[in-house]
């Protein structure tokens, strides 16, 4: 079976469905005040976990759980060709998963979509 049967643009109603690792992510919520405003770029993930790298090349490993992360979306990320970068407002407890097992739901996706 072919992966571009499934291929769907990454589009903000289809980002949990994808590959988080690369996207660049602030964390504009958290039940724990002092990991608010942490920003960088997804080097991991795990079910219950997005590992970040900040701008000073340190690793910080962010609960999905009661979280809401702001992902950039880049341009060129796009099928349709946007000429600009999407912002995407995701709630952590929509990512709880392994990341394998989310990102097969976009096959349920395009069956149904």
């Amino acid at each position: 079976m072919s992966y571009m049967k499934y291929k769907v643009e990454i589009i903000p109603s289809t980002l949990i469905y994808h590959e988080l690792i690369g996207l660049e992510i602030k964390l504009i919520h958290s039940t724990n005040p002092v990991l608010t405003g942490i920003h960088g770029r997804v080097i991991n993930e795990t079910k219950n976990m997005l590992i970040i790298e900040n701008s000073k090349s340190r690793e910080l490993k962010i609960p999905k759980a009661d979280s809401e992360f702001l992902f950039r979306i880049p341009a060129e990320l796009s099928e349709k060709g946007r000429r600009f970068d999407e912002f995407v407002k995701i709630q952590g407890n929509l990512l709880l998963s392994q990341p394998e097992n989310r990102i097969k739901n976009i096959k349920k996706l395009r069956k149904w979509g």
